[in-house]
């Protein structure tokens, strides 16, 4: 186990980069971080001899500090009501770019990971990566039977590295969270406990593989968007390679223009693509940023990278379609009871207090192109009812929240005049229609019923087995009841006991009162 001694000494580090680069000066002064944390900060700003003022750049500061921490800052881009709104907007230009590893460490961790000479596997293989991230690297190759392909390949040592600063993480999480009241509603905890998982996954190749492979099904049948194929003869725990795709970055604008693609269409596609994901599939690429969505000459959207993926339960999704459609036609009465139901808010708030406090934050979003719309605005009103109706953090939501910002920046770069509500309402409508209307209710208790039915058989055997049928053996008398004797003594005592010591206690009178008598005793 680290020592907290070593865990302090990391985030002394980390604070004095942070500092730096001004990235605490926002915490000074902000009356919901804790005492102790503000005095640290101001603390790390003083070794740093840095002053207050000046440009806070959050998203360098991460880049400094390293691998785990460019990650980490990514997923706090998605937590305004954590870190602050200027952090989580600057944090959202955070580049997942780093120098790359030498090819011949590549080569060795790859010769080793398969137990043979790379030329065994792929017949060209280019020595200088197309892209290097904080935890892999990818390069171009030609497999020997002739196919173009990518090859995905971890850094040496990340795992360890990774592993190391997520320990101190979870140290500092769990201690800024023991200050209470707002740090514990903001469960921090919980947030670097999701962290570790989506980075344990993405550390492994293997679950990224199947993770693009089970994507694809679900996702048969959807016009105009790919996921590569894999090559699972050349993937392992510390190696993937999946089909190579030809296409214009999908942040390319220009580009898409010049080749004749239509961006206000593709910016639609790429809205249901991603509805279609999360709300009917509950299973979505959770790291659509623009590095990562290319656009191929047939105008079809190919997807990349499937470290970090996102779930949610058919429960959670049925909720979550009402309170986007609720929003879109103004029902704000029905979302506000969708939160109690799923006990995202506490239940000795009002609803209807609640759903006016909805109102106030979706009435001006209604019927704006996201251009008119002020974000800032939206997401004060937003964490002001987080704050105001105790609603606590839904770490399985953190991840949805993360993409749609995502997606709805790609979109609206694509396209500035989009409206993110009159796009997704007819997708979400559709479905709600399919899963919530009458026949998908009666649909849903056949199934229960029927599921019911069938386990009738097995519940039987298991009740036999615990209550065995009679034998052919004849039926035993009945026994009569005798009263054992230790049973008798327990039975007995109590009362034994109590007329012991009043005889001890008379015999013992008696004899002092004759040794008085006697002149034994004066």
């Amino acid at each position: 186990m680290t020592r907290p001694a070593t865990h302090i000494w990391r985030l002394f580090k980390w604070g004095i980069t942070l500092a730096r680069h001004r990235a605490l000066v926002g915490i000074e002064h902000d009356p919901n971080a804790p005492g102790p944390v503000r005095r640290m900060a101001k603390l790390a700003r003083w070794v740093a001899f840095t002053g207050t003022s000046g440009e806070r750049d959050y998203a360098g500061a991460f880049r400094d500090i390293g691998p785990a921490a460019i990650k980490l800052g990514q997923t706090l881009a998605t937590r305004p009501d954590l870190v602050g709104e200027e952090p989580a907007r600057n944090l959202l230009k955070l580049q997942d770019d780093l120098p790359p590893v030498p090819f011949e460490k590549i080569r060795a961790s790859i010769e080793a990971s398969f137990e043979q000479p790379l030329e065994a596997l792929w017949s060209e293989f280019d020595p200088v990566p197309i892209g290097a991230a904080s935890i892999a690297q990818v390069h171009r190759a030609t497999t020997t039977d002739g196919r173009q392909v990518a090859v995905k390949v971890l850094r040496p040592g990340v795992r360890e590295r990774f592993a190391r600063d997520i320990d101190t993480y979870e140290w500092a999480a769990a201690h800024l969270e023991s200050f209470g009241v707002e740090a514990a509603r903001l469960r921090p905890r919980l947030v670097i406990a999701n962290f570790k998982r989506w980075t344990n996954r993405e550390l492994d190749l293997r679950r990224e593989a199947a993770s693009a492979s089970e994507l694809a099904e679900h996702m048969v049948g959807t016009e105009g968007y790919e996921i590569p194929g894999i090559d699972w003869d050349r993937t392992n725990g510390r190696v993937m390679t999946v089909d190579w795709i030809d296409g214009i970055k999908i942040s390319n604008t220009e580009a898409l223009k010049a080749a004749g693609h239509d961006t206000d269409e593709i910016a639609s596609r790429l809205v249901l693509a991603f509805l279609k994901q999360a709300i009917a599939a509950g299973f979505f690429h959770a790291d659509m940023h623009q590095g990562n969505l290319f656009v191929k000459a047939d105008g079809t959207i190919a997807a990349i990278d499937f470290g970090i993926m996102g779930r949610i339960d058919r429960r959670a999704r049925m909720w979550l379609a009402e309170i986007l459609y609720g929003l879109t036609t103004g029902n704000y009465r029905r979302v506000a009871e969708i939160h109690f139901e799923a006990q995202y808010v506490p239940s000795y708030h009002n609803v209807d207090e609640f759903a006016t406090a909805l109102r106030a934050v979706g009435e001006p979003m209604r019927g704006k192109p996201v251009s008119e719309l002020s974000v800032g605005q939206m997401l004060d009103g937003l964490f002001a009812i987080t704050r105001d109706f105790d609603m606590q953090t839904q770490p399985h939501l953190l991840l949805l929240q993360k993409t749609m910002v995502m997606v709805e920046g790609i979109a609206t770069q694509l396209n500035p005049k989009i409206n993110m509500w009159d796009v997704s309402a007819p997708y979400v409508r559709s479905w709600i229609r399919d899963e919530l209307g009458p026949e998908a209710a009666i649909a849903d208790r056949i199934r229960e019923d029927t599921q019911t039915l069938l386990r009738i058989p097995e519940l039987v055997r298991r009740i036999e087995d615990r209550f065995p049928p009679k034998g052919g053996a004849p039926e035993l008398p009945p026994l009569p009841d005798v009263e054992l004797m230790w049973e008798r003594r327990r039975r007995t005592e109590p009362g034994r006991g109590w007329m012991g010591y009043t005889i001890a206690a008379v015999a013992g009178g008696l004899a002092v009162w004759a040794a008085i008598m006697q002149g034994w005793i004066n």
